[in-house]
């Protein structure tokens, strides 16, 4: 029984994102629930979607956080683990004056790292249509382990599997392994969201056209997505090459969880729509709502908590 539309493994952590100065001059952080799969699950929600996640928390007042946050938001938890010794995750958010960020990360280790193979509920992935992934939770043996036997699971039960690469330099020991892993989701995926910066530095190329050539030589998803930060997107699609203006807000604060608003937006019109009868206006028409979306949520900070809903999406 397909009673779950979409089920992601990886990171579930808090974002600490910049939110003013005191009256003594120092910074102020807000600590905002993030991670991308779960933001994923999260605007999926929005559009109607049912949704799981597969994950671990610290037994922390974070994790704590973090399991409300999750489960009020209507995704299935039952699959989300707290770990008995290891802290959850914590990421810090530095906003540049344009709005694009940075980020530092306190997971050495982390509680996401330490999902193991043996922590994996198969049967709960069985009843998905999609299943979802990033690299995050690939950058240490266990949890590599772990995702590697929930995605060949998925490719045997035929789920359609979607992957978003989502790399962070900080957290590899190697960028080399870093690319290792990306392949791995690369050659596994039907639906591939990438940015420009990912696909130049997995292809060594310089531009995105010669990027994008150079990677069809090699990876042939069903369904691909370059995302080009504010100047839109280019989506691949059975020979078709078609490009999307980006849509820019006035009232922009920071990029986060735009890619992962802008992927759910896209699994969304594969779950709608299907993904083997695609024409050009159904990549228009999926660009067009998904770059709309991504670009409201770079007015709200954070991103879990503050997805847009289709409604606003619709009349944004």
């Amino acid at each position: 029984m397909k009673d779950i539309d979409v089920i992601a493994l990886g990171e579930l952590l808090i974002d600490f994102t910049e939110n003013g100065i005191s009256p003594a001059g120092n910074p102020i952080l807000e600590a905002n629930p993030g991670g991308a799969p779960c933001n994923v699950l999260a605007m999926l929600n929005n559009l109607g979607k049912k949704t799981a996640f597969i994950g671990k928390v610290g037994k922390d007042s974070f994790g704590e956080y973090l399991t409300e946050t999750v489960r009020n938001l209507g995704i299935d938890t039952t699959s989300l683990i707290k770990d008995e010794e290891v802290h959850t995750t914590l990421a810090f958010v530095h906003t540049a004056s344009d709005g694009d960020r940075s980020f530092s990360f306190y997971r050495n280790p982390g509680a996401d790292m330490m999902l193991t193979k043996e922590d994996i509920d198969f049967e709960q992935i069985n009843r998905a249509k999609v299943f979802h992934f990033g690299t995050l939770s690939m950058t240490h043996d266990n949890c590599r382990e772990a995702t590697k036997a929930a995605l060949a699971y998925a490719k045997e039960k035929g789920l359609i599997v979607s992957f978003d690469p989502n790399l962070r330099p900080p957290l590899w020991k190697s960028l080399d392994t870093a690319k290792e892993m990306m392949e791995i989701g690369f050659s596994q995926c039907d639906i591939l969201k990438i940015s420009d910066d990912e696909i130049t530095f997995v292809t060594g190329k310089e531009t995105i056209p010669e990027a994008i050539d150079a990677f069809l030589v090699k990876y042939q998803p069903k369904l691909m997505c370059v995302t080009l930060g504010k100047n839109g997107s280019i989506a691949i699609y059975n020979g078709m090459r078609i490009s999307s203006p980006g849509v820019i807000r006035e009232n922009t604060i920071e990029t986060t969880g735009a890619g992962d608003t802008f992927m759910a937006c896209v699994i969304n019109y594969v779950l709608e729509n299907g993904i083997d009868n695609l024409k050009e206006s159904d990549l228009v028409k999926m660009q067009a709502f998904a770059g709309n979306a991504a670009s409201l949520i770079t007015t709200r900070k954070g991103a879990l908590k503050v997805m847009p809903t289709r409604e606003e999406v619709e009349n944004g």
